[in-house]
């Protein structure tokens, strides 16, 4: 089976603010900026869509009984009932829904065995709109990974590697973490341990954080440094005692893949490396 892993959702308090952030410091681009058919979608389902040229971002405001931060991730395969067939007869406890239509990217939404939900759509079904049907492009700052935390990794990362044929990368033998990819966005499967949080806040398990390749990571601190001057509201959150945000940077550090941490106006991990 073909899998793309093309889509992540955030939900959050200023999604007009967060969606300019993306733009402005990633390079992510709206379909039709301005235009009457953005503003209805704005209108409608109070969410922008946004993407890299290959991972499209939803970014929806937050509604009562949400919580904010990277709420999903989306995956696209070429044959969603085969893609069916299989979860329901290799884990029939597991849930496949079927989604609203105002959805631009998720046709379906299933979730794996501990509970994290992930949308599941095929090119061409008759909701996909927005950035999610444009042409593919390059552009040098793009989604390289995602990283999901959870209790049982070897379980989980066997869910979405034999489910959806996504390629298990080489790894250290010392190394918990597992590494699936579609051949250019990696699902890293990490293991929660409350351990892990000596020291600072408490964070539940689910997706940890964003990972992007650059073209110049320095080239990007200094953009940050220059938004963050020029429109303070663009500032990244700061964790009011210095050592539990030290703790919660080197545990987002701890990826293989970045070289830069820091986050976004709402408080969403991102890592930056080059390539």
């Amino acid at each position: 089976m073909l899998t793309r892993i093309q889509h992540v959702a955030i939900v959050s308090e200023n999604f007009v603010r967060e969606t300019r952030f993306y733009e402005v410091v990633l390079g992510m681009k709206r379909s039709k900026p301005g235009s009457a058919e953005e503003e209805k979608a704005i209108r409608t389902n109070y969410a922008l869509s946004i993407s890299d040229g290959y991972v499209g971002m939803t970014v929806i405001g937050r509604k009562p009984g949400y919580v904010p931060g990277l709420h999903h991730f989306g995956i696209d395969v070429d044959d969603v009932d085969e893609a069916c067939s299989r979860i329901k007869e290799k884990y029939p406890a597991i849930t496949v829904l079927k989604r609203p239509s105002n959805r631009p990217f998720a046709t379906l939404g299933a979730h794996d065995p501990e509970g994290n939900y992930f949308d599941l759509t095929q090119e061409g079904m008759e909701n996909r709109r927005d950035v999610y049907v444009e042409t593919a492009r390059e552009q040098p700052r793009r989604v390289h990974h995602i990283k999901l935390r959870v209790m049982n990794p070897t379980g989980i990362a066997a869910f979405y590697r034999d489910l959806f044929d996504l390629k298990e990368e080489e790894k250290a033998l010392e190394d918990h973490n597992f590494y699936l990819t579609d051949g250019r966005v990696t699902l890293i499967i990490a293991p929660w341990k409350m351990s892990d949080f000596a020291g600072a806040g408490i964070d539940r398990p689910g997706i940890e954080h964003l990972g992007y390749k650059v073209e110049s990571v320095e080239t990007v601190k200094k953009e940050l440094a220059a938004l963050r001057e020029f429109d303070p509201e663009m500032r990244e959150r700061i964790i009011s005692e210095p050592k539990e945000g030290e703790r919660r940077l080197a545990l987002i550090a701890s990826c293989r893949h970045g070289r830069h941490q820091f986050s976004d106006p709402d408080g969403v991990f991102i890592d930056i490396t080059e390539g």
